[in-house]
């Protein structure tokens, strides 16, 4: 009887000690690999311990304004992944760019990696300084909201094209805006803005993602497209 007792009580023990080597094993493999809101973004990020903070724009992006402390490592550049290679995956590693959409394709790369807990930022620095987050607020430079009040004022429509110079798909529609310019001047009035120089108008009409198109008539705001927009497109909306 008293061996009975005595092989309960051991298997008892075993048991326990299993589930907690379980229970701790499952903690330590825990990993975490999230696109958040910028606001959440900013909270973890002034809560995190030794936070490695990754911009993943060109480099004449990163130059422009980026986030405090941060590091440049162009998702675009040959050597992306060799870079991000030599951070150390045990931090809490958060990643963005202008909108996001590069900064995930670096998370999935982290993720790959074997980063423990990285962080992507939707909506990127867009988001970001429209929110008025952090220390990088937009300057006051460039087009004022009632300078782009006055290009409306006409009886034709007006197309705005936010852009910026280092933007892919806004290099690839630039020739045809230039000829739709000329092609359509009596109906359409082509307007296009450098977000780069015109960040408090891009905030205050609330431009996230390059390029936006916006097709005015009568002031108002009748079609609204973010991404490339081919030209036969773009031409059916005018």
């Amino acid at each position: 009887m008293k061996s009975k007792i005595l092989t309960l009580v051991a298997l008892t023990f075993l048991l326990i000690s299993c589930k907690g080597q379980n229970k701790e094993t499952a903690s330590e493999s825990t990993v975490i690999n999230e696109t958040i809101d910028a606001k959440s973004f900013a909270e973890k990020l002034q809560s995190a311990q030794n936070p490695q903070i990754i911009d993943v724009r060109t480099p004449e992006e990163f130059n422009s304004k980026h986030l405090e402390n941060a590091i440049n490592i162009d998702i675009n550049n040959p050597n992306f992944a060799t870079e991000i290679a030599k951070l150390d995956t045990s931090k809490p590693t958060f990643v963005y760019c202008l909108s996001g959409g590069r900064s995930a394709t670096a998370l999935a790369k982290m993720k790959e990696l074997g980063f423990k807990e990285a962080y992507n930022m939707k909506g990127g620095m867009m988001k970001w300084n429209a929110l008025g987050l952090g220390n990088s607020k937009p300057s006051p430079a460039g087009m004022t909201k009632a300078d782009f009040d006055k290009l409306l004022e006409t009886d034709k429509k007006v197309l705005i094209d936010f852009y910026a110079e280092w933007c892919g798909p806004c290099k690839k529609m630039e020739p045809f805006l230039n000829k739709m310019t000329e092609e359509l001047k009596d109906k359409v009035t082509i307007i296009r803005i450098d977000v780069d120089k015109n960040e408090t108008l891009a905030n205050e009409l609330k431009v996230e993602f390059l390029p936006t198109l916006m097709v005015y008539e009568n002031k108002k705001v009748t079609w609204q497209g973010e991404g490339y927009v081919s030209e036969e497109e773009l031409r059916k909306k005018l």
